[in-house]
């Protein structure tokens, strides 16, 4: 479907080696006005052939794939310079999975059984900087990260570590802001403090710092 607003069309590339799912989820998707479908393959051989001239701007990407890792896939697409988003979007990961694809930079983790419209959602969430993760993960991600910190880290005021700890629950900012009683320009423009501070850019860089570095903080 053509998106005749003025809102950006959201590339979708679909990985999935279940053809029934797979086709049905791409005819789903297709509904939106903002979402294209620009290919769906079944391994992730065939995404990584098929990555650079798809124009994708985000990768939905299940975490079964046969003999082939989701986390090779990921790592991979990143190696030759994918910078887009990666959503994984699967029955059931280990958590071992779940940090690793974490670990590698997915933007988040969403379980088959939701919604279309949650996964629309989660999409466009995305697609605009959130980070998206079933909470289920975060224990495993939690106990995951090493407890080392390097000397010198620069010092969160007590806002950003508000922000930062909401974020880790898998809040979005607008719900950020309802929670701290502030707009969400306010919880940007916290945000793009801690992102200076830290010396990243994306929101997934910086849950990934935190994690790291900060956790005794939060």
């Amino acid at each position: 479907m053509l998106n005749n607003s003025t809102t950006p069309t959201i590339n979708l590339l679909i990985v999935d080696d279940h053809a029934m799912f797979r086709e049905g989820l791409a005819r789903s998707l297709e509904k939106q006005s903002d979402l294209n479908i620009v290919g769906q393959v079944s391994s992730s051989t065939e995404a990584l052939a098929v990555l650079d001239q798809s124009g994708a701007t985000m990768v939905l990407l299940d975490v079964d794939l046969g003999s082939e890792r989701a986390v090779d896939f990921v790592m991979a697409a990143r190696r030759k310079g994918f910078d887009g988003q990666i959503l994984i979007v699967t029955a059931g990961a280990s958590d071992q999975e779940a940090v690793q694809l974490i670990q590698a930079g997915v933007s988040g983790i969403l379980h088959k059984h939701h919604s279309t419209e949650i996964l629309c959602g989660t999409i466009r969430e995305i697609a605009n900087g959130e980070v998206c993760l079933e909470k289920e993960y975060l224990g495993p991600l939690f106990r995951s990260v090493n407890r080392l910190r390097p000397p010198g880290r620069p010092k969160l005021a007590e806002r950003e570590r508000m922000v930062l700890r909401l974020i880790l629950q898998g809040l979005t900012n607008r719900q950020i802001g309802e929670r701290l009683e502030v707009g969400e320009g306010a919880i940007k423009s916290t945000l793009r403090q801690v992102f200076s501070k830290l010396g990243v850019r994306t929101r997934s860089q910086v849950v990934k710092v935190v994690l790291e570095q900060y956790r005794d903080q939060l």
